[in-house]
């Protein structure tokens, strides 16, 4: 069980008429997000999508401070994004060597899959706690539909997320 039961519906309310490309809706995702839940145990939350050039990620819109880009595929970001499921971090130290610490104070973290219309993975949504155990299953069902319903994301098979 996660350390909050955070409620998604005025974030979905807020995005309801979103519009804009895609890099746009994703702004407006992050500063929803980061609007009504930094004070629920959310430290950071942004986008990452895959650089076409190589096998990095590179940082998109983001909520509210500096974070590394690009990044690696080994890290828990590459993780969604080559398995194309979402990971619950219920403590960043369960990763080990696999953890990419952009901020040293953050324990947890939630990551959601996004795809095209291709149904392909394109970038993941990243959202960090200063707290260990701040995530679980409920947000990643609650995200995946807002990444939906804004068309930051296509549907795709909702695989159970995995959990570090």
């Amino acid at each position: 069980m996660a350390l909050y039961e955070r409620e998604y519906e005025p974030i979905a309310l807020a995005l309801n008429h979103v519009s804009g490309d895609r890099h746009r809706r994703m702004r407006d995702a992050a500063d929803a997000f980061w609007r009504f839940f930094k004070d629920f145990g959310v430290s950071w939350v942004g986008f990452y999508t895959k650089d076409p050039d190589n096998e990095l990620l590179v940082l998109g819109p983001s909520r509210d401070s500096p974070a590394c880009s690009p990044i690696e595929l080994h890290g828990a970001c590459g993780m969604c994004y080559t398995k194309g499921r979402p990971i619950i971090v219920t403590d960043v130290h369960n990763l080990g060597a696999n953890y990419i610490a952009c901020d040293p104070r953050d324990r947890s973290e939630v990551l959601v899959p996004l795809f095209g219309e291709d149904r392909r993975c394109y970038g993941v949504l990243d959202v960090d706690s200063h707290e260990r155990g701040a995530f679980g299953e409920h947000d990643v069902i609650e995200m995946r539909k807002i990444m939906e319903s804004t068309g930051i994301s296509w549907p795709a098979p909702h695989l159970p997320a995995m959990v570090y």
